[in-house]
């Protein structure tokens, strides 16, 4: 029981909802700060506040793009195991941390770059060479390759 509930806590898409709100209500804050010194209007008060007035806009946009990215991403997760074709790491060797072993984790990334050379049109390739990315540690490219895999399977459905 306790194990399931501390499963349910620790699920990315809560954690990142809950960091989305609160991070809402820290821009909601930082915006009634922004409007309180430019309605103030001292001369210095108003460029303050302007620029204090960028960020949670900034911060709102980039917030609902990395929301949209994680619904995207696993969107095409649960077609790609709807259709039986979700990757498969569960064989790969893991270290005491949960991480997977970095031989392992590279060996993998080299096989799917492979299939993904073979077919680079096909976004499950890129889907699947994402994740390889994320188990070897590169982030930044994974997340491009997901990005790549997302366009993708948008320009693949039917209109």
């Amino acid at each position: 029981m306790a194990e399931s509930k501390q499963r349910r806590l620790l699920n990315p898409r809560t954690s990142a909802f809950v960091v989305a709100a609160a991070l809402l209500v820290y821009l909601v804050i930082m915006g009634e700060r922004a409007i309180t010194m430019v309605v103030s209007g001292q001369p210095v008060f108003i460029a303050l506040g302007l620029a204090i007035f960028v960020f949670p806009v900034l911060g709102a946009v980039l917030v609902v793009d990395q929301l949209r990215f994680g619904a995207s991403t696993e969107r095409l997760a649960r077609r790609l195991d709807a259709e039986g074709a979700l990757p498969d790491v569960s064989h790969l060797p893991l270290r005491p941390s949960g991480r997977v072993e970095r031989e392992a984790a590279d060996a993998w990334f080299d096989e799917k770059q492979a299939e993904l050379e073979a077919e680079p049109g096909d976004w499950r390739r890129w889907f699947a060479l994402a994740q390889a990315y994320d188990l070897a540690g590169d982030r930044n490219r994974g997340r491009k390759a997901m990005r790549r895999a997302i366009e993708m399977e948008r320009q693949d459905q039917p209109s």
